[in-house]
């Protein structure tokens, strides 16, 4: 199965859940399960399934033909190239493909000038107004092709602009690209593109990061400790004539080896093998060929020779277009798209699987309290009217007095709960302060003074690990406090659950340890792009900004993810508690009226305990069908979707 293929299914899987979450949600709400906490992880769990996305960058040096292989995987059905990829015209700056309903077919395209200004390349997504945008067509593959050509675009400059730009060194001569008679230096015309297109598998959460060359990577730091670590496959082409250049390995060694256990998520292309296709060469001798570069590549690198796959992009476009399939199977592209299918998208329904199914467990967890409380009251209720049978009016006064003195006392007791309300949300702040942008920008103001001091900065891998040393405290502490905070609503939970009859359980605190995991990514993101190359580049204070600001702005997507999981504990906890308050007061008036029809007709106590019988057996009903609908979601497999899922899933829903 191809990737375009398992992509497909993987989106279809998600709609389809995304569906059957939309309908429990109704299906809880008809049947008042639908408390605070539970409204919220569906809500999560469907933001995250229908926003769910699949990154997949491609890196290479200049005239590798990543942007051929591209259109080969993704565009052979406009019938023509759609990213600019003949001689002489390549991506020139980074470059996503993606899709948003909300924003109409076009390119966006960020200004070189921006580099000049502290603005993180995140910062400048909300400020659309400083973007050029053009209107695409996207069912007219020609003006398609020709917009998106922009993104080829190059300004010529002085060397003194280059310099202020990034693009020139003079510490590292080696590396500055050649200037012309003039003595100008060519540079991309744009630091950053956004092309929003409603490709199938865009419109399925699929994202294509294009990357420039070595020098335009090393010239954007967000590229390099952000989006490029963030993407969940990296595709990286090298070309088949040269095998691994002293370049390639540069980008490779500097920008995509990592000490992380992410190398199932790295593939190496070895391109253009039609280039080795000689008429004077024997099919075997040319396989023989490849097989060398191939095995040549995978040494030098550093991977398993079945980590680096033979492909010829053109004639694979090629063949798709022109429907030869003896040519396409001679590109191999189909091989490699099936490496991306088992690879990236067999990762990533992994990792939304196991979501999903941590996620409705959680769910089921939350909702089954709510039935547990109300089954518990019943069979309270039952006791209590049974107990009544044979016996005459004052000892049914005299209950009737009890429970009014229940309900009084239970109606004075709201100090108490309101003090573990009190101390629980105390502790919280101390969590919320640990995880706040405050505090954040104080751990990160030291790092800051020291990347703005001028000349080369030699200490800075020692700040870097001091700064990440007191980040991780920072979050240790959280996590400990969490921990504490965990033990109290036991105890707190355990006392009220003996005193006022509650079924509460403290909810599941927290998995502060993924996002340490997180914060050890990004250190070594950091680390690992702050080679002697870049140490160098440190010394100009815009540099050291942008680095900064890209740091600053990744730490926050992991902060502000800790908080939520935080805020959704601290609301699962509160609205246990108001579920059980919200049930035990109208246990009490349940109770108490049948308490007056018993009082008013003899047949009163008989039909009481029938209808509770009957809410029993409703109960029963209803947990097995809140049962039968979570595993049914728990066990959706995102490699088999059913087949018209909208029908389906309805007609479930209302069968229940």
């Amino acid at each position: 199965m191809s990737f375009n293929q398992q992509f497909d299914q993987h989106g279809a899987w998600r709609r389809e859940f995304a569906l059957r979450l939309k309908l429990l949600s109704e299906w809880l709400k008809d049947h008042d399960l639908l408390n605070a906490a539970v409204e919220e992880r569906l809500l999560r769990l469907e933001t995250q399934v229908r926003s769910d996305k699949v990154m997949v960058a491609f890196v290479a040096e200049f005239s590798r033909g990543k942007s051929e292989l591209i259109n080969a995987i993704f565009f052979a059905g406009y019938g023509r190239r759609i990213m600019p990829a003949s001689a002489g015209r390549t991506t020139m700056c980074p470059t996503e493909l993606g899709y948003d309903a909300e924003v109409p077919p076009c390119l966006r395209l960020l200004p070189i000038e921006t580099r000049l200004k502290p603005q993180a390349l995140m910062e400048w997504r909300a400020v659309p107004e400083k973007w050029t945008r053009v209107d695409l067509d996207v069912n007219d593959p020609v003006q398609l092709a020709k917009a998106l050509e922009k993104v080829a675009e190059v300004r010529h400059v002085t060397q003194n602009e280059a310099r202020a730009l990034g693009f020139w060194h003079d510490e590292a001569p080696q590396d500055n690209p050649r200037t012309d008679a003039h003595g100008k230096v060519e540079v991309p015309r744009w630091r950053h593109a956004l092309i929003n297109i409603a490709h199938p598998l865009l419109k399925q959460g699929l994202v294509i990061l294009d990357t420039p060359g070595l020098n335009a990577i090393g010239a954007e730091p967000e590229l390099t400790v952000s989006l490029i670590p963030q993407a969940h496959a990296v595709v990286f082409i090298l070309a088949a004539d040269t095998g691994v250049t002293k370049s390639d390995l540069a980008i490779w060694r500097e920008h995509l080896v990592t000490d992380g256990n992410d190398k199932d998520a790295r593939l190496v292309v070895l391109n253009k093998i039609d280039t080795l296709w000689d008429a004077l060469s024997t099919p075997t001798q040319i396989q023989a060929q490849i097989d060398r570069q191939r095995a040549s590549s995978a040494d030098i690198l550093g991977l398993p020779v079945t980590k680096v796959i033979p492909v010829s992009a053109q004639k694979g476009l090629v063949a798709k277009v022109t429907g030869d399939d003896e040519l396409l199977q001679a590109s191999c592209l189909p091989a490699l798209e099936l490496a991306l299918a088992q690879g990236v998208m067999g990762q990533r329904q992994k990792i939304l699987r196991s979501a999903v199914t941590a996620g409705m467990v959680e769910l089921r967890a939350e909702a089954g309290r709510v039935i547990h409380i109300r089954r518990r009251d019943l069979s309270e209720q039952m006791m209590e009217l049974r107990g009544l049978r044979g016996k005459n009016t004052s000892v049914i006064k005299h209950m009737r007095s009890r429970i009014e003195q229940e309900h009084t006392e239970f109606n004075t007791s709201g100090a108490k709960i309101q003090a573990v309300r009190s101390i629980h949300l105390k502790l919280l702040r101390e969590v919320f302060n640990l995880l706040g942008t405050p505090t954040l920008k104080t751990e990160l103001a030291e790092l800051t003074r020291m990347l703005k001091q001028p000349g080369i900065k030699l200490g800075v891998k020692r700040a870097y690990g001091e700064t990440f040393g007191r980040l991780r405290e920072s979050l240790e502490k959280a996590r400990q406090t969490s921990a504490e905070i965990q033990t109290m609503l036991a105890e707190s939970f355990k006392q009220l659950n003996s005193e006022f009859g509650f079924s509460l359980q403290a909810p599941k605190e927290p998995e502060m340890l993924r996002f340490l995991t997180d914060l050890e990514q990004i250190e070594r993101s950091h680390l690992q792009y702050l080679g002697v190359t870049n140490i160098l580049k440190l010394a100009q204070p815009d540099f050291s900004d942008r680095l900064v600001r890209a740091l600053a702005t990744r730490l926050r997507v992991v902060y502000e993810t800790a908080l939520g999981e935080v805020e959704l504990w601290n609301k699962s906890a509160a609205s246990q508690l108001d579920a059980q308050l919200k049930e035990r007061r109208k246990n009490f008036s349940r109770r108490i009226e049948a308490i007056e029809r018993i009082q008013q007709a003899a047949t009163g106590l008989d039909e009481r305990i029938d209808e509770i019988e009957r809410h029993e057996n409703a109960i029963t009903a209803l947990d097995g069908k809140l049962d039968e609908l979570t595993a049914q979601l728990s066990d959706a497999p995102p490699d088999r979707p059913a087949q018209a899922p909208d029908t389906q899933a309805a007609a479930l829903f209302r069968a229940a």
